[in-house]
């Protein structure tokens, strides 16, 4: 018989986690999934500082002071050279300085975008998923400063108070409350009142196929482990993972703090509530420090931290693009998002935009191939890898492909990249393929293009 099951009072006190060191091992699936995102946050805060202005366009002096407001990595004027598919410097006359705007593509993705966060259903999922991140705390309210670290996961619009929780005065309030951590007065997002529809965690949707009807507590839910090829657990740590899965599954949106901290049941409640917090996001992932700063504030100290530690087949630590980032594993398959929703749509259009910059440079008017990696505007076709020659091979393959575009960005691929695309190498197996079959992939490509030119 169980353990909790003979001693359901123990559970309180019970700390069985043995001694012993679960490493990290990486994931080259979800690394790929984080590191496509690069710069993509940044990018977007750019673009939506740039369109705050009544004109679309603010001079460039005026930006270059954003770089610590935004974290950018490099330099303003760097970032806007690095991604012209996105912004296009402009001198609106001799006497004024230089000015940034968006380009036409840019421009259409934004007003696409803006539908998707003006639409109903889309307003009404975002502002359930608000609700339910609120209604993880004790109290049902958040500071604003915390809360903005989660606005871009959450799907929040930037101006996500005047534009959205101002339609919704039966959910929420602007309150002010003294700072438990440094006593200051402090602009708070609330709750107004409790909601039992939304007090229902994924897991317990997930074992009643239905997203109203309640689970009768205390049923032994088992969270899903996806462990990395070649990755196995000493078997005394798997033994304890197996009995740890079989306690009782307390709902996040319980406030059980009286559980003894140092206990299994409190530690599967903590994953619990980091599951749910993760599931809320329409990525399912977020920066570390995210994370580890709500769960300060949640008071489960570090036990965030140990949470992530001890459960490598639950969450993945990703230490792509400059940060720590808490993936929740069973959200992807390889280095997809399972779940479909219209703004990670949309933000994929975006990286296969700034994508075309990294692809396309302009040398006396022609577009010039780099030597970098593109992602396609399907993701689920990988990256693919160009290398040429010289310049005039560059120059035939760019008429070749590119004639109908003024600024070298074509929305479709031509049609030698449309019959020899099943013969691109993927970013996923290059490093087990070898370089001269790489070279022979992109050869094939070139006389494809050659073969469609005569």
């Amino acid at each position: 018989m169980e353990l909790w099951r003979r001693f359901p009072h123990r559970l309180l006190l019970i700390r069985s986690f043995v001694d012993a060191r679960i490493k990290w091992v990486r994931d080259p699936y979800l690394d790929i999934a984080v590191e496509r995102e690069k710069n993509l946050k940044e990018i977007l805060s750019l673009k939506n500082q740039i369109l705050s202005s009544p004109s679309k366009s603010l001079p460039l002096s005026s930006l270059s002071p954003l770089k610590s407001h935004f974290n950018l990595p490099t330099s303003t004027s760097k970032l806007f050279q690095n991604y012209p598919s996105i912004f296009s410097p402009f001198q609106p006359s001799p006497s004024l300085p230089l000015h940034v705007k968006l380009t036409p593509q840019a421009m259409t993705l934004h007003k696409e975008e803006l539908a998707i966060h003006n639409s109903p259903p889309h307003r009404n999922d975002v502002v359930n998923r608000l609700a339910k991140l609120l209604m993880l705390t004790k109290a049902g309210r958040l500071p604003l400063h915390i809360l903005d670290k989660f606005k871009f996961d959450l799907g929040l619009p930037t101006n996500y108070i005047t534009f959205l929780l101002s339609d919704y005065p039966d959910y929420f309030q602007i309150c002010e409350y003294k700072n438990p951590s440094d006593g200051k007065e402090t602009l708070f997002l609330e709750l107004i009142s409790w909601r039992n529809e939304l007090a229902i965690s994924e897991m317990e949707k997930r074992a009643s196929f239905s997203d109203s009807v309640k689970l009768k507590k205390g049923l032994p839910l088992r969270f899903s482990m996806k462990l990395p090829n070649g990755f196995d657990l000493e078997k005394k740590v798997k033994n304890w993972v197996d009995t740890w899965q079989d306690l009782p599954y307390i709902s996040p949106y319980e406030n059980s703090f009286h559980l003894g901290p140092n206990s299994d049941q409190a530690e599967k409640w903590t994953v619990a509530v980091l599951h749910e917090l993760l599931w809320l996001l329409v990525s399912k992932k977020t920066e570390g420090k995210n994370v580890f700063c709500l769960g300060e504030y949640l008071g489960f100290e570090n036990r965030f931290k140990k949470a992530v530690m001890h459960f490598p087949g639950i969450f993945y630590v990703s230490n792509k693009i400059r940060t720590q980032t808490v993936v929740l594993k069973e959200a992807y398959r390889k280095d997809f998002l399972m779940e479909k929703h219209p703004l990670m749509g949309m933000r994929f259009r975006y990286i296969h935009l700034m994508n075309k910059s990294e692809k396309f440079r302009k040398r006396d008017g022609v577009p010039v191939f780099r030597r970098k990696r593109k992602v396609m505007s399907n993701a689920d076709k990988g990256e693919v890898i160009k290398e040429d020659k010289n310049v005039e091979e560059n120059k035939d393959l760019n008429l070749l492909s590119g004639s109908g575009s003024k600024d070298g960005f074509d929305d479709e691929p031509s049609k030698a990249q449309a019959h020899a695309s099943w013969y691109y190498p993927s970013n996923n197996i290059r490093s087990h393929i070898g370089d001269d079959r790489v070279t022979k992939c992109k050869s094939f490509v070139y006389y494809c293009q050659k073969y469609y030119k005569n």
